[in-house]
């Protein structure tokens, strides 16, 4: 894989509202600075955040130490064969004292949903998802709910090859920003996990580094993150690129392209910066492009066919 896809991972200075905040989630996530950095990014950028690994690597740990660092409402919804898109939206159910139908909402009304395993679901129940992640409401029996803010999904896949999966459609890959995998440990973060029996009581010790409305502004902040025309030339080059190439069936949509320019922002305020450098797209292109691409070496080979500007 490409040196740029990785770059950003040494010894950047981080933005000091960020700082505190990552060195906590690295004592609870050990060895993985790259992959914490990218799930911090996607939150900054107003993203949802998919990660497809193994069971056992730390998925619902990050999600559940993350709420707890952010003081934001957590919910865990176990995506199951026999999972209904009501039993994670909620339901209008008939109040006989009122007489009248009564909203009781479901667990997506938090500010983190961990939708784990969500490919374990049928494709019906996944759809449930769809308005929730682009524009924050949800709708039922003809009425609008609007979601708390901020709203952040994160969603673990496991790989297709195990039992009882079904594929992710195109339309709610899409809607993730991002997708990244934690991987293995290395040994000596293992042989500290090993000592130590795990981290997940770890997460649940942590006490808040920031608040809601800190975090919100800190989004707002990632907005006016200035990108210049040539690196607009270049991310569209990019885009272009994706689409002429034999190996994708698809390109990048005008929403990945946008998703980019918002994720390289947000990379380069979390290190610091208040204008998007080249580096900055190359280094959240992957797990940006990855899913909508498909083939994700073709992700290497499309960085080498465009001239850095």
């Amino acid at each position: 894989m490409s040196r740029a896809i990785h770059a950003g991972t040494g010894n950047d200075a981080l933005h000091p509202a960020c700082a505190g905040l990552l060195a906590s989630l690295s004592q609870v996530i050990l060895g993985k600075e790259r992959q914490l950095r990218l799930a911090l990014t996607c939150l900054l950028a107003r993203g949802h955040l998919l990660i497809e690994d193994i069971p056992g690597v730390g998925k619902t740990t990050l999600s559940h130490a993350l709420a707890r660092l952010l003081g934001l409402s957590y919910q865990r919804v176990q995506f199951t064969s026999d999972l209904l898109p009501a039993d994670i939206l909620g339901a209008a159910i008939y109040d006989e004292e009122r007489h009248a139908f009564r909203f009781h909402p479901g667990p997506i009304f938090h500010q983190v949903v961990l939708a784990d395993e969500i490919n374990r679901a049928s494709p019906k129940t996944q759809s449930a998802l769809l308005e929730a992640m682009e524009e924050g409401q949800v709708s039922i029996e003809g009425e609008t709910h609007p979601l708390p803010q901020p709203f952040f999904v994160i969603a673990t896949q496991n790989p297709f090859h195990q039992h009882g999966t079904f594929p992710l459609p195109e339309s709610q890959f899409d809607r993730f920003l991002m997708r990244i995998s934690l991987g293995y440990p290395d040994p000596a973060a293992e042989r500290r996990l090993l000592q130590n029996g795990g981290r997940a009581g770890a997460a649940k010790a942590l006490t808040p580094c920031l608040e809601p409305a800190a975090l919100m502004a800190l989004q707002d902040q990632v907005d006016e993150v200035f990108v210049a025309e040539p690196v607009l030339d270049y991310v569209q080059a990019l885009l272009a690129r994706s689409r002429e190439m034999a190996e994708f069936s698809l390109g990048l949509s005008p929403r990945a392209g946008l998703g980019l320019v918002r994720a390289a922002r947000a990379w380069a305020f979390l290190h610091g910066r208040d204008c998007v450098l080249p580096d900055d797209v190359q280094a959240v292109l992957e797990p940006v492009a990855g899913h909508r691409l498909v083939d994700e070496g073709g992700v290497c080979r499309l960085l080498e066919m465009i001239t850095v500007p």
